[in-house]
């Protein structure tokens, strides 16, 4: 079975991705995906040097996530130029990962995609996990984990889809709004019905 896992910046969406990689689900993570598709030399990462200018570089040639995305976050046309350069090479790569798993008979994939309503991937996956928490424990914890300033912290919240029209989408729901134990133990109810429901499907 593939699922989608996503949620709000900083709602907790590695935390769940953890606890499902340690229940034996295999994790196709779009971020980390994203950093190898535009490591130097990459096709992505020279149509972003070409589009951005060699100012974005570090001394290693590496893109400096940091200045990019000080840019990006500032100005919607960049944000879009810079997803489209990026986002068909992790499609791209994740469609590859995905087949592997298949044919290695994993049970449960998933495809841990920050932006996936946003950049419309639902076709990529059957059943949609979204990670949940109030949007004043986003912010704050945002601004504790990233250092950022409240202003910063709401214009990177801004940019993606309200987590609040993401939960309404879901097909499954973690609050992770709790404490740890609660999340767990609705991470292995999931796990219950994930593999049930996968079984039943194949019968």
């Amino acid at each position: 079975m593939i699922v989608g896992l996503t949620g709000g910046i900083a709602c907790g969406k590695s935390t769940i991705s953890r606890m499902l990689a340690e229940r034996d689900a295999r994790i196709i993570d779009a971020d980390i995906i994203a950093r190898e598709v535009v490591r130097p030399g990459e096709k992505a990462w020279s149509l972003i040097v070409e589009r951005f200018g060699r100012g974005i570089l570090l001394d290693s040639e590496e893109i400096d996530r940091v200045k990019l995305g000080s840019i990006v976050f500032a100005d919607e046309k960049a944000r879009l130029a810079l997803n489209d350069i990026v986002h068909p090479a992790v499609r791209q790569l994740m469609r590859q990962l995905t087949q592997e798993a298949q044919e290695e008979g994993v049970s449960l994939i998933v495809l841990d995609i920050p932006l996936l309503y946003e950049s419309k991937l639902e076709y990529m996956v059957e059943k949609v996990i979204v990670v949940y928490c109030t949007p004043e424990q986003q912010l704050e914890r945002l601004i504790k984990r990233n250092g950022f300033s409240a202003e910063e912290a709401r214009r990177r919240i801004a940019s993606q889809m309200p987590v609040e029209e993401k939960k309404l989408r879901a097909d499954y729901v973690i609050d992770n709004s709790g404490t740890l134990k609660e999340t767990e133990e609705q991470v292995d109810e999931l796990m219950e019905q994930l593999l049930s429901s996968d079984k039943g499907a194949k019968r």
